[in-house]
């Protein structure tokens, strides 16, 4: 009995303070919910009768009548007309505290007017120009016997001897033309020489041998363009074969800079535009050229649309592999015309629409669709829905498109007469 008492005595002493915190944890309970309940659970008379209530998860969900939200098991939030709503004032307002706008930085920008010759910018690389690549082969199987071309880079001229191949073939053509010219039938003097070309031979081969030569044992494979080798398959004693290139040439008083256009600037690309490129290799260099083609397909990865321009390239300054900054003139050219102008940062692109967060002042800002045009040098052109003069926020404005999203003010600004997509 004496044992259990002290078991007892015991127990008590160790719920004592459990007890004491259980109890000042809910003396404390009102003072705590009274200092987070936010403004917008205020009295009901003060603010009127709420517009519908909400779950704070998912503000774009509506609700007609009070109660617990289905997707987060809380209370739903009544939302309530705000002062500029009541008093008749623009629906799409809306007022952000001037600490607020402090704290986060917010910087606005005034809509001007000023010159503007449009295009963008975009960077691109050197290639070779595909259409002036040539492949140099030998018609009939043979050796190389040797090769005046000794590495990939070097330069070559229109009709230089590339390398001499014996190729019994070509041989045993020859002396067929040879022996028919100093027997005098015409007939076979003829068919010998065409089959010779059709062989590859040149032109001046069939001469010499018309002309009383005789049968050269190495023919001679000659450079079809200027252009430098970019592509070397053989070496001296090698055997060639017909249909395997020997080597392929290529002309560079021509190339092309590829440039890749994020797909929301693509519709600015078109074929015959100007366009103009600078190189970090070549400081002070301006080269000028045309967009040749638009690529028909767009790249999944990257979400752009590779564009192909052509430029001279006669000194040879311009060398594959090269990056280049290039300019692709507007529509208007290197013309320069009058235009409302905003900082690229000052529109929101979402996709579904295209806004920026006009600042009336005192506090209180409100979402202008816009129609965007150019974009270039860190500005876009405004072609509708905008003012000359009037103040753009261009850092924060993301809270306030929130903000405004919450409120329903772009549903609003929608529903009025007038109003832009």
């Amino acid at each position: 009995m004496r044992t259990s008492r002290f078991v007892l005595i015991v127990l008590v002493a160790s719920l004592a303070p459990l007890g004491w915190l259980l109890f000042l944890h809910h003396s404390a309970v009102p003072e705590t919910i009274a200092q987070t309940v936010p403004p917008a659970q205020a009295p009901a008379a003060a603010q009127g009768k709420p517009l519908y209530w909400y779950d704070p998860m998912k503000p774009e969900v509506h609700f007609n009548q009070p109660g617990r939200s289905p997707y987060m098991d809380m209370a739903l939030l009544p939302k309530y007309a705000d002062r500029d709503a009541a008093a008749g004032a623009a629906a799409s307002v809306v007022s952000i505290d001037p600490r607020m706008q402090q704290n986060l930085g917010m910087r606005t920008a005034p809509v001007v007017r000023a010159a503007f010759a449009g295009g963008l910018n975009a960077v691109g690389e050197v290639q070779v120009d595909e259409r002036r690549i040539v492949a140099v082969a030998s018609r009939v199987p043979g050796w190389v016997e040797s090769l005046a071309v000794r590495a990939v880079g070097d330069p070559v001229r229109r009709g230089q001897t590339l390398a001499g191949i014996y190729a019994p073939d070509l041989l045993a053509a020859q002396q067929e033309l040879a022996l028919a010219h100093r027997t005098g039938d015409a007939q076979l003097a003829a068919a010998a020489g065409q089959r010779l070309r059709l062989l590859g031979a040149t032109g001046t081969a069939v001469k010499d041998i018309a002309a009383g030569g005789a049968a050269q044992q190495r023919t001679a494979v000659v450079a079809p363009a200027d252009g430098v080798v970019i592509e070397l398959n053989v070496r001296e004693g090698q055997q060639a074969m017909p249909g395997e290139p020997l080597m392929k040439l290529a002309d560079l008083s021509q190339v092309w800079i590829t440039v890749e256009v994020p797909e929301a600037l693509a519709a600015g690309v078109r074929a015959g535009q100007a366009a103009k490129a600078r190189l970090a290799a070549l400081p002070g260099r301006e080269f000028d050229g045309v967009v040749e083609l638009v690529y028909p397909q767009l790249d999944g990865g990257t979400r752009t649309v590779r564009a192909r321009i052509t430029f001279a390239n006669t000194d040879g300054a311009l060398k594959p592999g090269m990056y280049a900054d290039v300019y692709l003139a507007g529509s208007r050219g290197a013309q320069a015309a009058s235009a409302l102008l905003v900082p690229s940062e000052a529109v929101i692109r979402t996709g579904r629409r295209t806004v920026v967060i006009v600042a009336d002042g005192g506090g209180r800002f409100h979402p202008a669709a816009v129609t965007m045009g150019a974009e270039h040098g860190g500005r876009i052109e405004i072609l509708a829905g905008l003012g000359e003069g009037q103040q753009v926020v261009t850092s924060g404005q993301f809270l306030i498109d929130s903000e405004a999203s919450l409120s329903g003010a772009y549903e609003r600004m929608q529903a009025a007469p007038g109003a832009g997509p």
